[in-house]
């Protein structure tokens, strides 16, 4: 997964990390924004999830430390990471300015 994870946050499009965990309550929370958000973005950028215990060791090479935590990726560099549940707005907002 490590490497597959190398290649897919080297993406020319921003690409937003969500890394959850299944008996998390905020996280099903975030996953409904997020599924709006992706509505909102289209082709403009990807959003993957990332469960942190089925890969702790991605989750703990990019600190994260509580769940949700949301990660802004393009062309390998993280441009974006907060803790916490985001509104759809916000998130949006976030991904258009990155894909400009």
């Amino acid at each position: 997964m490590s490497q597959k994870f190398k290649e897919l946050i080297n993406s020319e499009r921003p690409v937003l990390i969500d890394f959850f965990a299944t008996w998390c309550g905020p996280c099903k929370v975030q996953s409904s924004v997020l599924t709006t958000v992706k509505e909102n973005v289209g082709e403009l950028a990807r959003i993957v999830k990332i469960d942190v215990d089925q890969f702790p060791a991605i989750a703990a090479e990019y600190g994260v430390r509580g769940v949700p935590t949301l990660a802004v990726f393009k062309n390998g560099d993280l441009l974006w990471k907060e803790s916490g549940v985001h509104d759809v707005n916000t998130l949006t907002n976030l991904l258009k300015s990155f894909a400009n």
